[in-house]
């Protein structure tokens, strides 16, 4: 079983992954609307520090360190804005998602371990889902969204987890020849 962690050191990554799924959650639930009384505007703080400010400087840091912290910068960036701007039109809100749904596009496809794929996956789902059920102006294509990004938010906080707990992060692989033979 592998427990390595591909990208940065593994103290930077936990924290960059905890910071993510943590922010994903708390965005994820609020635009479910799950939690009686609990909307996507009151994921804003949680949104602006956590994933955005703590992000960013995550991001810093193992970029100072030589390692790659692309993707926190980003991502940092992208909750920071999120979190700070007034998301003006359905249309303009939109486009948001559709541009932050290409950066996790972005990240899916640059590679990295597989768990930090699929955080990055299904982030790059929920904010195209997101962004059609703005433009479509559809609550119903938004809780879809809410969810995958809660999905997304469960994957990091379980990879920043298990790095720390040494859990497995793959599944074990059987070996080639072993298994099932077939019998004539």
């Amino acid at each position: 079983m592998d427990n390595d962690v591909s990208a940065g050191s593994v103290s930077t990554t936990v924290a960059g992954r905890l910071a993510l799924g943590i922010t994903l959650l708390a965005f994820g639930l609020g635009t479910t609307g799950v939690i009686d009384g609990v909307g996507t505007s009151d994921a804003v703080t949680v949104a602006h520090y956590v994933g955005g400010v703590a992000l960013f400087l995550i991001g810093l840091s193992v970029l100072r360190d030589g390692a790659f912290g692309v993707g926190y910068v980003a991502l940092g960036a992208l909750w920071f804005t999120w979190a700070v701007s007034d998301h003006g039109s359905a249309n303009a809100a939109g486009l948001f998602l559709l541009l932050f749904a290409l950066v996790a596009l972005t990240l899916t496809v640059a590679g990295g371990d597989a768990l930090g794929q699929v955080v990055h996956g299904l982030l790059f789902l929920a904010m195209l889902v997101l962004a059609v059920a703005a433009f479509a102006d559809s609550s119903a294509l938004a809780k879809v969204g809410g969810w995958l990004a809660v999905a997304s938010g469960a994957v990091a906080w379980y990879a920043a987890t298990a790095a720390l707990a040494h859990w497995p992060t793959m599944l074990p692989r059987r070996a080639a020849g072993r298994g099932v033979t077939a019998t004539g």
